[in-house]
């Protein structure tokens, strides 16, 4: 009898259901998950029943797809996402079926919007739009209505904002910008909190281990790490703008210095918005600071794939004897299940050097 110290053999197993019927014969699924403001996408194939049954793929508008995976027998499969099929390919001689689409954030990307929302504050109207789609709101509330984020009194200038960006989730997302918040979809939940460039000295989620070392046993298959020196030397950004209805203008900067190079001329960044206070000025530059900065270090891991990792979430370098082992924040995770190689997936994640003088 087995002891129950003995880790389970992993046994990958996927599932895909369409429209609330499990697939007979899956095959294999790519699943890319991204911290970019764009959906998550997903590509699979399947083996349709002898002879050939095409049917629900030739005649159906409106297909919802759950991508699961459960990584040893007998486990429950966990969603990896869930969305809407985009495109349908058939070999009908072989007997195969190709589908390609993206998570539920498809829905607010082609609904397109010309309503103000002047009285609303951002989270009232990520409620409000969550909920004409079908998702559950997951919201940290603000207070401020979005009229004021110019403090102009009219309700044009909401919908003027977006005359470029007329989509509910180009709405949402500038509504994010304007908070210092993130927003994205996860299953069927609309999520919209705090950007995680301002938590203070995270936990990682997990530590990668390029080699054995008193954290764990090596748990990587291959880890490329990146270094852009031009954004390792000292960073200025500036904000300029002027406020209409003050009539006054106000110029604010933030300066980078942590990790920053020693020697040679700071990185200039300018950014020129209208109708700022100087506290949201000096906000917005602080933003973009820590958003160019974290481009410095970038690294990509290749790993046996995992159902945790997710987007957003902090995880730690270990093994190489460098500045390279710190902490990173995720932005991307390419997860691939094929019947012939097996269950695996690439991690990318990016942070400024946390060693002074990296």
């Amino acid at each position: 009898m087995p002891s129950n110290n003995v880790p389970a053999i992993r046994q990958p197993r996927l599932v895909i259901v369409a429209n609330g019927v499990p697939l007979a014969a899956p095959l294999s699924a790519e699943i890319v998950s991204n911290n970019h403001h764009a959906a998550d996408r997903f590509h699979a194939t399947a083996a349709l029943p002898a002879p050939p049954d095409a049917a629900m793929w030739a005649a159906t508008a409106d297909i919802a797809i759950d991508i699961r995976v459960a990584l040893t027998a007998g486990q429950p499969a966990t969603s990896l996402i869930q969305g809407v099929v985009d495109s349908v390919e058939i070999d009908a001689v072989s007997g195969l079926l190709h589908i390609a689409g993206r998570d539920r954030t498809a829905a607010l990307i082609e609904a397109r919007t010309q309503e103000t929302f002047a009285n609303l504050t951002a989270s009232e109207i990520a409620i409000l739009l969550a909920g004409r789609h079908g998702l559950t709101p997951e919201i940290t509330a603000t207070t401020t209505p979005v009229g004021r984020y110019w403090q102009l009194e009219h309700d044009r200038i909401t919908l003027d904002q977006f005359t470029r960006a007329s989509t509910e989730w180009d709405l949402l997302t500038s509504l994010a910008s304007q908070e210092g918040f993130d927003v994205w979809v996860g299953g069927t939940t609309l999520y919209f909190h705090p950007s995680v460039a301002l938590v203070p000295n995270p936990l990682p989620a997990a530590i990668l281990n390029a080699t054995a070392t008193p954290s764990g046993p090596a748990n990587v298959t291959g880890l490329r790490l990146e270094r852009a020196l031009t954004l390792a030397r000292e960073i200025e950004v500036t904000v300029k703008s002027w406020h209409s209805r003050q009539q006054a203008a106000c110029v604010q900067t933030a300066r980078g210095t942590a990790g920053a190079r020693s020697g040679g001329k700071p990185l200039h960044y300018v950014y020129v918005v209208p109708n700022l206070t100087p506290d949201a000025a000096l906000q917005l530059a602080q933003r973009r600071l820590v958003e160019l900065t974290r481009h410095e270090r970038v690294i990509v891991a290749e790993m046996p794939g995992e159902l945790t990792l997710t987007p957003r979430l902090p995880i730690a370098i270990a093994g190489t004897c460098s500045t390279f082992d710190q902490l990173y924040w995720i932005d991307e995770i390419e997860r691939s299940l094929h019947w012939k190689n097996g269950f695996t997936q690439r991690v990318h994640a990016r942070n400024i050097s946390s060693a002074v003088g990296g």
